[in-house]
């Protein structure tokens, strides 16, 4: 078998710079070599060939693609192009799949995993939502390629539709998807799996009146105890979406009593140093998990 050589692009903030180097090393113990920082912004498509600095990207043995920040469309036109000719953590489906909020939830249910009752409707259908709010009474509009909660807009009246539909319009949105507002206790699991395994677990809480619990809108990550229920599901969960990495949001409905998934991040963070410091400890199992991966992805694959 011929010397393997995968590329990677990790994100560097809260951490990740060290993660890279440690998957790196590890991945060089077991004879792979590794292009580190591979963005594709700087790549050209020329010939059947991606090529990034001299490099033939389309000849590599796999790609490990892990950074949701700074995704742009040239790169994700890319990633679909590299995705048909070699291996790719994880595939373009999967990431294209868990970008999208209805197409998640619409998969998710058909495969009889809970998620919050949600409505899809035309961009000119404002009737219809205005007898979706008089029948939930509340619900949460949700831009479906959004993260980090942002652009979610919790809407609690008739007159509040009211007042947001003529900015929906604005903003040319060819449809719009709303979720039922779950009553919940403000914090949900956020449950990690690598490759159908479990690798760890921590909880968020929404910081103060709000009621998003994503960091990036103001919630904070305590530690917390994942039970057999949410470590099923989020396992069903990223199954059903074909994630090889997952970070899996749960949250549990008091009204039902069930546990619901709310979102499937294909691009799970790793535990930051600070949060290590409090005691989330899961980072050196993920990485072990992602380097048996990427084994063994790119010796399936070999000709």
């Amino acid at each position: 078998m011929g010397k393997r050589k995968i590329g990677m692009w990790l994100y560097k903030n809260g951490g990740g710079d060290k993660i890279a180097k440690k998957i790196i090393k590890k991945l060089k113990d077991r004879g792979i070599e590794t292009i580190d920082d591979v963005n594709l912004r700087h790549a050209i498509a020329k010939n059947g060939n991606i090529v990034y600095e001299g490099e033939k990207l389309n000849k590599l043995d796999l790609f490990f693609s892990y950074n949701a920040g700074e995704q742009t469309q040239y790169q994700m036109y890319l990633y679909q192009a590299l995705n048909r000719v070699i291996p790719m953590i994880n595939t373009y489906e999967a990431f294209a799949l868990t970008e999208d909020k209805f197409q998640t939830s619409f998969l998710l249910k058909n495969n009889g995993v809970n998620t919050p009752d949600y409505k899809l409707c035309h961009r000119d259908d404002g009737h219809e939502l205005k007898k979706i709010i008089k029948k939930w009474d509340k619900m949460v509009y949700k831009p479906t390629d959004g993260w980090g909660g942002v652009g979610l807009t919790k809407i609690e009246s008739e007159a509040n539709l009211d007042m947001l539909l003529p900015f929906l319009n604005q903003m040319d949105l060819r449809f719009f998807y709303v979720e039922k507002f779950i009553d919940y206790d403000n914090t949900d699991f956020r449950i990690d799996i690598v490759d159908g395994e479990f690798v760890g677990c921590y909880g968020r809480k929404a910081g103060g009146s709000d009621w998003r619990t994503n960091v990036t809108s103001g919630g904070s990550v305590f530690l917390r105890e994942a039970n057999d229920e949410v470590v099923a599901l989020a396992k069903k969960a990223a199954k059903v979406c074909g994630v090889d990495i997952a970070g899996v949001d749960i949250i549990y409905d008091r009204e039902k009593e069930e546990y619901v998934v709310l979102e499937v991040n294909g691009i799970p963070a790793f535990a930051t140093p600070e949060q290590e410091k409090m005691g989330l400890d899961f980072n050196e199992k993920k990485i072990e998990l992602i380097v048996d991966l990427i084994d063994r992805k790119t010796k399936k694959e070999k000709k």
